[in-house]
């Protein structure tokens, strides 16, 4: 732990997109992602909506993971690492509400874990579920690559005691309460005019904007910004070797040459480890 001077630093986005079903999330996810990177190759999305994805096909050639139920956050995780293993450069998750209210999503599997388990009692079941939630949001925090999330909303509607006419008050999240914080941009788009408003914003690029129809310029802003500061250094993480590595260090700091066994290749070792083992 040491205290040092706050830098900005080239970071990758993690955006929300929120809105209820036919506000036009998917393509302007598509669109916003292909202003970020340049390359329509570079581009997935992870589907659980029946492959609607696929009938954006005529934008580009992006790639799709058509992810069925159950959604478990496990299921979203391995999506997003076959993504990255891939290459990919901006990853869509369209949408992130059926990991949690879907067919095996948290929901689902509270319940299942309650009964089974807690007697019915779902409060205890979430110490068991949470972690799992949890490992999901960090791998799309923590994931290398630029995230976009579509994520359903519903209108939360109330009765006016004055007018007794029903208003609408706001969009309420298909997703754990505090999802949307979660991100760096939060964007909620109009079910009507299909146009954007910011409710959370880091970058400062909409959150006193006009409402807004998102197109690839949307994304080249992001991008700019998102290419702001020094570059993040990409050190190989260190690996833990294996016991038969072990064994082998052994004999060998006791042979004359005291030099460290050669390692497979998928293995790193730092320096300051090899000077460890051989103090």
């Amino acid at each position: 732990m040491a205290l040092q001077r706050a830098t900005r630093k080239q970071v990758k986005m993690r955006l929300n997109l929120s809105a209820p079903s036919g506000a036009g999330k998917t393509m302007s996810a598509l669109l916003m992602a292909y202003g970020l990177i340049g390359d329509w190759s570079k581009i997935a999305v992870i589907d659980t909506e029946n492959g609607s994805a696929s009938l954006y096909s005529n934008l580009g050639e992006f790639n799709t993971i058509d992810l069925q139920a159950p959604f478990t956050p496990e299921a979203y995780i391995k999506a997003l690492d076959e993504c990255i293993n891939a290459g990919m450069e901006c990853i869509i998750i369209d949408s992130s509400s059926h990991e949690w209210s879907g067919k095996g999503g948290c929901i689902e599997l509270n319940e299942t874990l309650a009964s089974a388990k807690y007697r019915g009692n779902t409060w205890s079941a979430w110490n068991e579920t949470t972690p799992r939630h949890d490992a999901f949001v960090q791998k799309v925090l923590q994931s290398p690559v630029h995230v976009i999330t579509c994520t359903r909303s519903k209108t939360e509607t109330v009765m006016d005691d004055a007018t007794k006419k029903v208003k609408k008050v706001g969009m309420k999240d298909i997703q754990r309460e505090g999802w949307e914080y979660e991100q760096t941009v939060s964007l909620n788009l109009d079910r009507d005019t299909h146009m954007a408003t910011a409710s959370k914003d880091r970058t400062g690029l909409f959150d006193k904007a006009d409402p807004f129809v998102i197109t690839a310029e949307t994304g080249q802003k992001i991008k700019q910004w998102c290419e702001q500061g020094t570059a993040p250094v990409s050190a190989k993480p260190e690996l833990l070797p294996t016991n038969e590595y072990f064994e082998a260090m052994k004999k060998a700091l006791k042979s004359k040459e005291r030099t460290i066994p050669m390692l497979e290749e998928k293995w790193f070792i730092s320096e300051e480890t090899k000077a460890l083992l051989l103090a």
